[in-house]
């Protein structure tokens, strides 16, 4: 089931709406998602990543360091698609959007606050930690 919600990239003002199944699903603590962006000669680079997903700003947030290949594809194209697809079994969800690299600490830290929620643990800290904000724009599901 697709749920398409069109809006600018930078206005997290309004939220993307998804049913509450899905939102149960995206909240689960047990779940990793593959998390793909483009290198700059276009390829696909997918990595497993821990996440989480703000529903009220609609922003999706994965922890990492400014030097990793997401960031750095990222940072090379800001702004660009990327896509977080998180499954367990035959159930799928993936979020889709603009992705930036974010080092401004209030928001690293929140972005720290909300991971540590999710996961029950802080994630590293290591220098140059940075967070990739996802502004959601489009959700796609499967048995959610």
């Amino acid at each position: 089931m697709s749920l398409p919600k069109q809006r600018p990239a930078a206005d997290h003002s309004a939220a993307v709406a998804v049913p509450a199944s899905v939102e149960a699903f995206l909240n689960d603590a047990q779940h990793v998602a593959a998390f793909t962006t483009l290198r700059p000669d276009g390829t696909p680079h997918v990595a497993p990543v821990r996440f989480t997903w703000e529903a009220r700003s609609g922003l999706a947030r994965v922890m990492t360091v400014a030097a990793s290949r997401k960031a750095r594809n990222l940072l090379a194209a800001p702004g660009s698609r990327v896509a977080l697809c998180q499954v367990d079994g035959f159930s799928w969800v993936t979020l889709e959007g603009s992705g930036t690299v974010v080092r401004d600490p209030e928001r690293v830290e929140l972005g720290a606050r909300l991971y540590a929620r999710r996961y029950w643990s802080a994630p590293p800290n290591p220098p140059d930690r940075v967070v990739i904000e996802i502004a959601v724009d489009r959700v796609l599901t499967l048995n959610t």
